[in-house]
């Protein structure tokens, strides 16, 4: 939450007080983090444990793969029914294809859903850890890239606040893990650590590095923590910028890494919060009504071959250095260069090393965020789409489990999934119109004394679809039921009338969506197909609100192609345009319902009417009430709102603490001019005083004098602003 200055009575570059301070970092521990082939593999790598592994969830696979399968061949028998009225043409046998792919996916979903449902509805109790002290140490760190630090120091705050009431506070160590390319964020966030440190204390444990080039993103920032710090941790607790778990959860996850010798990664199930956009809090609904259903199912026929969402998540140091350094992808992005989506091939290495990677689903007091538009949605999207196609090139690597290969292909498809819907309406929509305006074929070569078109089974059409939704709305269907079954949940949601209530309404809102994220995934794939690379933008996480314009701009073709396809779906056939209807309004109203997304005041009108509620909305974990308010006293600061030049320029002390913390370069050799620096060095010596370099520095030029001692040596000499 940005605060203005102008509104507050703090001074907004109140100096730090001169007190001795401890190091920023720790003594480093090196550990070596060898890169990994995907081309070779020998069984002989394998980690080696004493006593048999855990026994594979046959039942549990057979289950859900053979009735996936099952019911595939159900819907494919139905769907050949419904086009073979007659003699069959090429579209119609290519419409049948691209049925039988999309709904094997669907299929496959509903069956694991099913097991997820009946195990929650019949055990729903998780597993124990018994309450031993803690023997090993562990390092709790926190990736971030150009985020506001009232809200990531809020939350990592509140996060050790819950961990040291466990008693065990003295096992944790804490890192932000700073990537930031942002001048102002940089220094914004080596002023909340300093001060965040002196109000806990100078041995609070707490540490910040910030790495002058964010080779290889996150995973590369991940990577130089293990091989610098990471030997003096047995473990590691991965957080996102928005991630938020109890101490609770936190030493339930360690202390199954001690009771479990063999696991290298150990996930929990984050569930969505603190979010008020009408978006978010759609997504904030569903993830908390499906999301346990989804990942019950998941972890079970999953067992120790699991998978790795990148948060949340608790590693095992060690076996994370010796088997997860991740090798650079031949080729050029968007397919080659450094692996965007790391956390899928970090499972499948360290799975391939013979260590087990599992979920507990179960386990409550973690939590995470979401985007609070289908804007910023799609523009997170755009990222994981290219990760997942990425991973193309990594499902056939040597060694893999049969299981993660199931996982990577299961990525991969839910992005081309879209693509293949999209390829099925307009199959269809090329079918009605052949049927329509094209000539039957009176004299056919066979010598056939009736003449030969395109025809369908209605009847069995309008059943096939009734199927094909029944087993697409399934796992949202199971989890409104757990939510009513068991009354604690129910009455957290609002009660039963509300809840039902807020199930359709999710599932209509959701209904709109679909079409329209159908087409932005349709078109993600297109792009990354003919070679499209992807930035790496920091996630918006708080307003949802986007000037007018700029939604038009981005959903201007979403509208036309819904239009163009409900004028040609009415001309060719009134039928047509009814079954077509749901996709055509999604598009059609595609502007206002993406604006309606981000809308805070319809999100929070329907808060206040007990509609789209969790349980943890209306019973706030006491973490989550205590991270909101260290967020609202952060904003007070006013960090986030601070020019770098500017706080560095009017506090020497916190200038010394920042040149503490710079690397030390070597001396460029003479004759040898980096562009940045020379316009920097420019630019700062014509200015008369800091607003004017302010003004005139770009963002990288800005870096390049945050990290070079002469050159900010040479900024503190100028002038305040008047």
């Amino acid at each position: 939450m940005a605060v203005s200055l102008d509104n507050l009575n703090v001074a907004p570059f109140a100096p730090l007080r001169r007190t001795p301070e401890e190091p920023s970092l720790p003594p480093e521990s090196r550990l070596a983090m060898p890169t990994q082939s995907l081309a070779r593999w020998s069984d002989e790598e394998r980690a080696r444990f004493a006593g048999p592994d855990a026994a594979k969830p046959w039942g549990a696979r057979a289950f859900v793969f053979g009735g996936g399968l099952l019911l595939t061949a159900y819907g494919a028998y139905e769907m050949y029914e419904v086009v073979a009225v007659s003699r069959t043409t090429v579209l119609q046998y290519v419409l049948l294809g691209l049925f039988v792919v999309n709904f094997s996916w669907i299929a496959l979903a509903f069956t694991s859903a099913v097991l997820g449902f009946l195990k929650l509805l019949f055990r729903p109790g998780g597993g124990t850890t018994t309450e031993t002290p803690l023997s090993t140490r562990t390092a709790i760190v926190m990736p971030v890239y150009n985020e506001l630090t009232s809200r990531t120091f809020s939350a990592l705050e509140a996060i050790r606040e819950s961990v040291e009431t466990t008693g065990e506070g003295g096992a944790f160590d804490y890192f932000i893990l700073s990537d930031s390319t942002s001048p102002d964020a940089w220094v914004a966030e080596e002023r909340a650590f300093f001060a965040l440190r002196r109000r806990i204390s100078p041995q609070a444990r707490l540490y910040y590095r910030h790495r002058e080039k964010n080779h290889h993103r996150k995973a590369g920032n991940i990577a130089d923590f293990v091989t610098r710090w990471g030997g003096a941790y047995e473990h590691m607790i991965v957080l996102d910028a928005d991630s938020l778990m109890t101490g609770e959860c936190i030493l339930t996850l360690v202390r199954t890494m001690e009771a479990d010798p063999r696991a290298g990664i150990v996930q929990s199930l984050p569930l969505i919060l603190n979010r008020n956009t009408l978006f978010a809090r759609v997504q904030q609904f569903a993830a908390r009504v499906t999301g346990p259903v989804i990942a019950t199912g998941l972890a079970i026929w999953s067992g120790r071959d699991g998978n790795y969402w990148g948060h949340n998540a608790i590693i095992r140091t060690r076996a994370f250095a010796a088997h997860c350094g991740l090798p650079d992808l031949k080729g050029r992005p968007p397919f080659g260069g450094h692996v965007l989506s790391h956390d899928f091939v970090e499972a499948a290495l360290i799975r391939r090393a013979g260590w087990s990677v599992y979920m507990l689903p179960e386990l409550e007091g973690s939590y995470e965020e979401s985007p609070p538009s289908l804007i910023d949605l799609s523009v997170r999207d755009r990222r994981w789409c290219q990760g997942n196609l990425q991973h193309s090139r990594v499902v056939g690597a040597s060694g893999l489990k049969l299981a993660t290969r199931q996982h990577f292909a299961t990525g991969i498809m839910s992005y081309l999934a879209s693509p293949f819907w999209l390829l099925q309406l307009m199959v269809g929509i090329a079918l009605v119109l052949q049927t329509t305006y094209i000539r039957p074929e009176y004299f056919s070569r066979d010598f056939r004394l009736f003449p030969s078109w395109p025809r369908f089974d209605p009847e069995r059409a309008l059943w096939l679809f009734a199927i094909t939704m029944g087993i697409l709305l399934a796992p949202k269907l199971f989890g409104l039921v757990l939510m009513l079954v068991r009354s604690g949940s129910r009455r957290a949601a609002g009660g039963g009338f509300r809840l039902v209530v807020s199930a359709v309404l999710e599932i209509i809102l959701s209904a709109l969506i679909a079409p329209i994220l159908m087409v932005v995934q349709s078109g993600s794939v297109f792009q990354i197909l003919i070679g499209g690379d992807t930035g790496w933008n920091p996630q918006r996480r708080d307003d949802g609100s986007i000037p007018l314009r700029d939604i038009v701009r981005r959903h201007r073709w979403h509208t036309a192609l819904g239009l163009v396809t409900g004028l040609s779906a009415f001309l060719i056939a009134t039928s047509l345009f009814l079954w077509m209807s749901p996709t055509i309004l999604g598009l059609v109203l595609a502007i206002p319902i993406s604006w309606l997304s981000g809308s805070l005041a319809i999100g929070l009108a329907l808060k206040r009417m007990g509609l789209l509620l969790t349980p943890s909305e209306t019973r706030v974990p006491p973490i989550v009430e205590r991270a909101n308010a260290l967020q609202i006293e952060n904003a007070r600061l006013g960090f986030d709102d601070a020019s770098a030049l500017r706080a560095l320029h009017g506090d020497a002390h916190l200038r010394d603490l920042h040149e503490t913390m710079l690397d030390h370069k070597p001396h460029r050799a003479r004759g040898e001019f980096e562009p940045e620096r020379v316009m920097a060095e420019a630019k700062i010596i014509d200015a008369a005083t800091v607003d004017e370099a302010v003004a005139w520095l770009k963002p990288r030029e800005a870096m390049v004098v945050l990290h070079d001692r002469a050159l900010l040596a040479l900024a503190m000499r100028l002038q305040p602003a008047a």
